[in-house]
């Protein structure tokens, strides 16, 4: 484990490595405990590197055994090695020269499952971000390409499958050893460290193929445990889906022979795009319908494209250091929202990622750990993988594509393939090929990849009768975040309408200042007045439609106007905005008088709204499902921003649920029974969006029958996930003390107790259930049998439920369930850093808690800070977080 070392890496202070690896061999020789890399490295001096510079490689608890250069064995005295790094002073005179090194590793002992590691019986890689200097010495930074070749040998039995990246060249028997065999691939495309993977073991797998474009045929495979071949049919579907539609809308084909896809239980992150062997959590590859929500599938296809988008954009096109990781995370992101908006419905996956985006990367932007999209600094990089870069980054792009429309956007990425394909490039490269095919000048939008956090943006309204003027005027603003207090006015693309008493958007006879163009308005300077002429009555205006930028907007709207654009707004993105927007305020205010020791008072008007929602037919199930949601807890305490009271903000949502429950109890007994599906299961959109509406509604009646009796019924007669899990939540978290409750949960535990993946959905659903009885059911379940702090997946399902997803239960007012989050951080941070670090982030916003809290919330990020020795990706979010 690399421990608080204090340094910080900058952004200025990049340049370029002295010596460049353009070929990189390597040859694994597998055992579980003592596995031998032999790395042979062709070195070239770069140009203007002079004559005698040191070599010097990284890595990372690594064990020498041999060096060499052109064959011959280095002298003690001409290199020093420690775990950590490699220095080679006496280098040959000559431009180029071959270094061999080989290690020993400990697969087995590698519980950071970063590097070269061994899981259930499977030997396994991780080497984004730095992973790679675990297995060899190297220089282990993106910007260095290297055209790798790979031997692996292993026991047969052990591990018949062996796969690493590229174009299988070579297999058989290790000569003189007939219980070993080996296998050989090569990767014609240059890639840099991060990008490499093994993979070896006993293993299922699902086959099939696909045909470019071009005609060129790609061998497809999807390695899993043995047994779950059959879950895997849905994500081999998601890729070849996925493979079409990078061809139609970004004209990009594959490059390989092969494509692997292998999903293991034990992984850090949800999947790792290396090239021609994508590793996955096997979340995101495994389903059917007895085991998987539609959650579940929807997650699995956006993963499987988001990964393989990555070929384009992070692989033949990656980024010259981690300063740039938006440029690949970003741009890849937006490319899979498009992907599933096009497979699925535009509208409701565009809420589904404001939702996300507003939930975890607003919060981030708001508080102590808010940074640029591009970083300017960091002490380490696992800690910057964040909502800001990946659904921030994503926003960007999105706004690109507006300023300068798709025709446009599409010759910009165009053009981006054609001048950086087998490059490590910047922000800079891409953010020029949208300036080139536009000729539009993209300096000022540049800010929004340096300038942290979200922009407010203030508006005013005035209508003149007589003139038949509507003004709006616009005022941006930007708080100083970590690091940055001195902000400039961004370029803020505003998408709007003026809508009519007809439900329909007034066209205006022309536009007086600022810069409209076409339903955009885009905002520039730090305040600007438009002035739309041949308005003959007072519209309601819709501003941000699509959400067309990622900020906080103000507008003085009644709730007579919110309603109306939650009815009319031909924007669907919009009419759930107005729509959340009123369900807020009325949240806000309830959570008020409740902690003033007041009832709640809620508006009829707002419960209509409600109603008419659930009983629109023309409405899309699923867009009604996510409007007839209430704002989550989470959702309430951010538009509070101080003095949060998790307790009072859940007593209001309560309430609030309670009175449209009683108002439409028997409309939504209707829908909720007309609703209900016959025939074979599809996780097709329509018919998730129907199990969607159907299992809201389901929460809603179960709450105002004050009885367990129809969730019971639908969780003993669910012929799926969705709908069995839907009736779980709300046994446990309505009616947890009940025998009903307990019976489902020991069946659920006997039905699917051998199942990984599902047995999380278990965990979880008991570790967010709320109030303050969840920290002894969380301390019981880390006891459980098949809890363990080995397993992420196992500990993000109670731990990171607990902490992220339970704000009661999370925050109680004793402070009790922060001292046992401590306690679990720093069990955690010892084997696996990367996650300790990120579940910390959970405590990000204490300071917007109510002061008791805020105090107990602050001792245990001190104890956490005051523990001896952390490692760096742990010592970096406490620092930051208390800073």
């Amino acid at each position: 484990m690399r421990t608080e070392t204090g340094q910080t890496f900058r952004l200025e202070d990049y340049r370029p490595t002295p010596y460049a690896i353009p070929e990189t061999k390597l040859d694994f020789s597998l055992e579980p405990e003592k596995t031998i890399v032999r790395a042979t490295l062709t070195i070239e001096r770069r140009d203007g590197t002079a004559a005698g510079t040191p070599l010097i490689l990284d890595g990372d608890e690594l064990k020498l055994v041999s060096i060499a250069i052109d064959g011959k064995q280095l002298a003690d005295n001409s290199y020093i090695a420690t775990p950590d790094q490699l220095e080679i002073s006496d280098l040959p005179e000559g431009k180029r020269f071959t270094l061999e090194v080989v290690t020993e590793i400990n697969p087995t002992t590698n519980r950071q499952l970063s590097g070269l590691y061994r899981s259930s019986g499977v030997y396994c890689t991780q080497c984004e971000a730095e992973g790679f200097r675990r297995i060899t010495y190297y220089y282990d930074r993106p910007d260095v390409l290297s055209v790798y070749t790979v031997r692996v040998d292993a026991n047969e039995q052990a591990a018949p499958i062996l796969l690493s990246n590229g174009n299988p060249v070579e297999s058989g028997s290790v000569e003189g050893k007939p219980d070993r065999h080996f296998a050989i691939w090569h990767d014609p495309h240059p890639k840099p460290s991060y990008l490499f993977a093994l993979v070896a073991g006993s293993l299922g797998v699902v086959k099939d193929h696909f045909t470019t474009k071009s005609g060129q045929p790609v061998d497809l495979a999807i390695y899993v445990e043995h047994g779950k071949e059959g879950r895997a049919l849905y994500a081999m579907d998601a890729l070849k889906r996925s493979m079409r539609w990078d061809e139609e809308k970004f004209g990009r084909e594959y490059d390989l022979d092969v494509f692997n896809i292998v999903a293991v239980s034990d992984f850090n992150m949800g999947a790792m795009e290396n090239k021609g062997l994508n590793v996955f959590n096997d979340k995101y590859v495994l389903a059917d319908p007895e085991t998987a929500t539609d959650v579940d599938y929807a997650g699995i296809e956006a993963v499987i494209a988001h990964e393989y988008f990555h070929n384009w954009t992070g692989n033949r096109i990656t980024c010259r250091d981690w300063f740039q990781l938006c440029l690949k995370e970003g741009l890849t992101v937006y490319r899979d929202h498009e992907f599933s908006a096009d497979e699925r419905s535009r509208p409701v996956k565009r809420i589904a990622e404001v939702k996300i985006l507003k939930a975890q990367q607003f919060p981030e932007d708001a508080g102590p750990l808010a940074h640029p999209v591009r970083p300017r600094e960091y002490r380490e990089i696992n800690n910057f993988y964040t909502a800001t870069v990946y659904e921030k980054g994503s926003e960007v792009v999105r706004m690109i594509r507006t300023i300068i429309g798709p025709e446009l956007f599409r010759k910009g990425m165009d053009l981006y393939f054609e001048r950086h394909d087998g490059e490590a490039a910047t922000i800079e490269d891409f953010i020029k090929v949208f300036a080139d095919v536009s000729g539009q000048d993209f300096s000022q939008f540049a800010l929004w990849y340096d300038q942290a956090g979200t922009p407010k943006v203030e508006a005013a309204f005035s209508y003149d009768a007589a003139k038949e003027t509507f003004s709006i005027e616009l005022a941006q603003s930007l708080g100083a975040t970590p690091g940055q207090t001195v902000k400039k006015p961004m370029h803020i693309p505003i998408a709007f309408g003026l809508i009519g008493t007809d439900g329909e958007d007034m066209v205006p006879t022309s536009v007086e200042g600022g810069d409209v163009r076409g339903d955009v308005i885009h905002l520039h300077r730090p305040s600007e007045t438009i002035v739309f002429h041949g308005i003959k009555e007072r519209p309601v205006p819709s501003l941000l439609r699509g959400f067309s930028a990622p900020v906080n907007l103000s507008a003085p709207l009644s709730d007579d106007d919110r309603a109306f654009l939650a009815l009319n707004d031909s924007d669907p993105v919009a009419r759930w905005q107005a729509l959340t927007g009123i369900f807020n305020q009325a949240l806000l205010e309830g959570a008020k008088r409740i902690r003033g020791g007041h009832a709640p008072a809620v508006d009829d008007k707002i419960i209509e709204l409600a109603g008419n929602v659930a009983s629109d037919e023309t409405l899309d199930p699923a867009f009604r499902a996510l409007c007839l949601t209430l704002p989550s807890e989470s959702d309430i305490a951010r538009e509070m921003g101080s003095n949060v009271d998790p307790d009072a903000i859940l007593a209001s949502r309560n309430h609030f649920v309670d009175a449209i429950a009683a108002r439409y109890a028997g409309d939504f007994t209707k829908l909720y029974d007309a609703l209900k599906q016959d025939g074979a299961f599809s996780p097709d959109a329509g018919a998730a969006g129907k199990r969607a509406l159907r299992n809201v509604l389901l929460d809603y009646l179960s709450r105002h029958e004050k009885s367990q009796k129809r969730a019971t019924s639908q969780f003993a007669n669910a012929d799926n996930m969705t709908d069995r899990f839907a009736a779980l939540a709300v046994l446990v978290h309505r009616f947890g003390d009940t025998n009903e409750a307990k019976d489902a949960l020991a069946s659920f535990e006997r039905q699917f107790g051998k199942d990984g993946l599902v047995m999380d959905k278990w965990f979880s659903v008991q570790a967010s259930r709320p109030g303050d009885e969840a920290l002894q059911a969380v301390r019981d379940l880390t006891k459980h049998a098949l809890f363990s702090l080995d397993n992420p997946n196992r500990v993000r399902s109670v731990i990171g439920s607990f902490s992220a997803s339970n704000p009661t239960g999370f925050n109680r007012k004793d402070g009790a369930a922060y001292e046992f989050f401590a306690d679990t951080i720093l069990s955690i941070d010892p084997e696996n850093p990367q996650l300790a670090a990120r579940l910390l982030t959970a405590l990000r916003s204490w300071r917007s808690l109510e002061d008791t809290r805020r105090e107990h919330a602050r001792a245990a990020l001190a104890r956490i800070s005051g523990a001896g020795k952390l490692s760096t990706d742990l010592r970096d979010i406490v620092d930051r977080t208390l800073a």
